[in-house]
């Protein structure tokens, strides 16, 4: 690396020692600048890993689990302690005189994205692992369409851009990098040097969806997180975050949707979310499925075209019931980039569906965005 080169950011070390509470916390508070955006290498979104050389004392699957990572002291196999996360055996030299492994030994995995994207962070989780994680890693990133086998990703012609590079690492902690490259992928290699373990990696980005897929499907959810939605900003993040609402599929259990605390003032609470691009929206779909005791008394929605448009009513203020799909037509809707859910007072709602088109002009912004990411 060149002395112009800037260094990119990183927030790597050993949790701190334990001072009482959980004995398997990470005391460590980096403020890492991109775990709002959406995680890419989500399996929710059909993110896995297809392939990884070793995986001798725990699963590579396992690295994707959405859950943070557990630890029983107790569970033992044949082959060893049990391990939440993907765990390599010990790398050897190659005899008596050299029994330490070579500079540039490694293991690594193979990830599919479950949604292409502009990757903006990395988070490598050693959870768990004090004594056997790896002393560094690197990741590298690849973009290829349709959906190819390990044995392509592995092939002499697939260029791989290395987006974080060698670094050491700590154990026990949610090591993060930051991610510069302005490019769409669709595939992450995370290599660990020489081996050891790693509970969890998580692939922050935004989210860039094929145009010609979805104008060949002309309605789709428009505001859905596979699609490229995203949530910008909530008034409540207490008990679960608001990007639940726009992950694929029902929700399965209360905390898989977004839920507030209880207000003892006469405000209310909100979602603001960027659609894929400037659409048009036709149907409305509020579920609270799960959310019995605590779903939201009434929701409302308001949109606007552009970041300086201003709000206009497209769902005015309706009462919703408990554990119940809404589902509701607008006719005449104007075309929109953003909208605001509101709730009232409180509460929560589990996935919020905008069924929708993307207008001339949205198709075009999106299209061109896609060829200047190289997608």
């Amino acid at each position: 690396m060149s002395a112009a080169t800037p260094a990119i950011p990183r927030h790597t070390g050993d949790a701190n020692p334990y001072p009482g509470g959980d004995p398997y916390a990470d005391y460590r508070d980096a403020d890492l600048p991109f775990t709002h955006l959406a995680d890419l290498a989500d399996r929710r979104l059909g993110a896995g890993v297809v392939a990884a050389n070793d995986e001798f004392f725990a699963e590579r699957e396992n690295l994707l689990t959405p859950e943070p990572a557990e630890f029983d002291p107790e569970r033992f196999g044949h082959k060893g302690k049990i391990m939440d996360g993907w765990e390599t055996r010990r790398r050897r030299g190659t005899g008596a005189d050299t029994p330490h492994p070579e500079a540039d030994d490694h293991d690594w995995a193979l990830v599919r994205l479950g949604a292409p994207g502009v990757i903006r962070g990395v988070i490598v989780d050693t959870a768990h692992f004090r004594g056997n994680y790896p002393r560094a890693v690197s990741v590298q990133a690849a973009s290829v369409p349709g959906a190819p086998s390990p044995a392509d990703l592995l092939g002499p012609d697939v260029k791989w851009t290395e987006i974080v590079p060698r670094t050491e690492i700590g154990g026990h902690a949610a090591n993060g990098f930051e991610v510069t490259a302005e490019q769409r992928f669709t595939h992450v290699r995370l290599v660990q040097h020489p081996d050891g373990g790693v509970a969890r990696l998580r692939v922050h980005g935004e989210v860039v969806p094929d145009p010609a897929w979805l104008a060949a499907l002309g309605t789709f959810d428009v505001v859905a997180q596979e699609n490229g939605g995203a949530v910008e900003d909530a008034s409540d993040r207490f008990y679960s975050p608001p990007a639940h609402t726009i992950q694929p599929g029902r929700s399965r259990k209360m905390d898989d949707g977004w839920e507030t605390r209880r207000r003892r003032d006469r405000g209310n609470d909100w979602i603001r979310y960027a659609l894929t691009e400037q659409a048009v929206i036709r149907a409305v779909e509020i579920d609270t499925g799960y959310l019995k005791g605590n779903a939201a008394g009434w929701a409302a929605l308001v949109g606007r075209d552009g970041e300086d448009g201003a709000w206009r009513e497209l769902l005015p203020r309706t009462r919703l019931q408990p554990d119940s799909v809404h589902r509701f037509l607008l006719d005449d809707a104007p075309a929109v980039t953003h909208v605001r859910l509101d709730i009232f007072p409180d509460g929560g709602i589990a996935r919020l569906r905008l069924h929708g088109s993307l207008t001339e002009e949205g198709a075009g912004r999106l299209g061109r965005r896609h060829r200047e990411l190289g997608g």
